[in-house]
């Protein structure tokens, strides 16, 4: 059967993981050809380094990078008195099969294609 296999990983289980597992993980699930959906987003640290092991991956035959899309994050005046950082959802793919067709405040479209499209 040809699907897309979609990996939702909960907010629980990534902040059991250290930040290189968590980004080692992502990296992984995507060169299979899998759509990761993280409940929360990474830091901005954590998406600066998974783009920088993406392009050290790039094989362009077989693995083109990656495509990351967030919503963007929302801070209240209590999150940033207790200097936390708003949960975000996150959505990330290979690139040759992922394409953003729009990006909004509360709402990210996604054109997901079969194959090697």
């Amino acid at each position: 059967m040809e699907g897309i296999q979609l990996s939702l990983i909960s907010r629980e289980k990534l902040e059991k993981m250290a930040s290189m597992e968590k980004l080692r993980m992502i990296l992984d699930n995507v060169k299979e050809g899998k759509i990761v959906v993280l409940e929360s987003g990474l830091t901005p640290e954590e998406e600066a380094k998974l783009i920088e092991m993406t392009m050290l991956e790039i094989d362009h035959e077989n693995f083109v990078g990656i495509e990351v899309e967030s919503y963007p994050p929302k801070e209240s005046f209590f999150s940033k008195l207790l200097g936390r950082k708003p949960g975000r959802l996150t959505l990330i793919g290979p690139a040759n099969r992922v394409k953003t067709l729009s990006k909004q405040e509360d709402l990210i479209t996604a054109l997901v294609q079969l194959g090697d499209g």
